[in-house]
């Protein structure tokens, strides 16, 4: 993932309005990449999955995740800081091959855009 994003007016039109659905998201509060292409009707998770890899490091990242509830590879200890200080409902590691992380409670983080943030 990119650390920084590049000016607004670099940015492809998509690329902006998953950005913008990143913003919106509530603290403690998670969309997966399929929620964010549903709620723009437009494209799939991997091409949101893609904008966020490249242009996602000024939006807060780690609201938009995997369906699993898996923590973003290569970004795991970033992510889990940032959902336990919003208090984003996470599921204890159990003993499996995937290591000692936790997953993201996804029945519970799940934000469905209702409400507003």
């Amino acid at each position: 993932m990119s650390e920084e994003s590049p000016p607004a007016e670099e940015l492809p039109e998509y690329a902006e309005r998953v950005l913008e659905v990143a913003e919106l998201i509530p603290a403690g509060r998670v969309m997966t990449y399929g929620d964010v292409a549903e709620w723009l009707a437009e494209a799939g998770p991997r091409q949101v999955g893609r904008v966020m890899a490249l242009y996602g490091g000024a939006v807060p990242w780690w609201r938009v995740v995997r369906a699993d509830g898996v923590l973003l590879p290569g970004h795991e200890l970033e992510a889990l800081g940032h959902y336990r200080a919003e208090g984003t409902p996470l599921r204890e590691a159990g003993n499996s091959a995937d290591g000692q992380l936790p997953r993201i409670d996804m029945r519970r983080a799940r934000w469905d855009g209702e409400g507003g943030p």
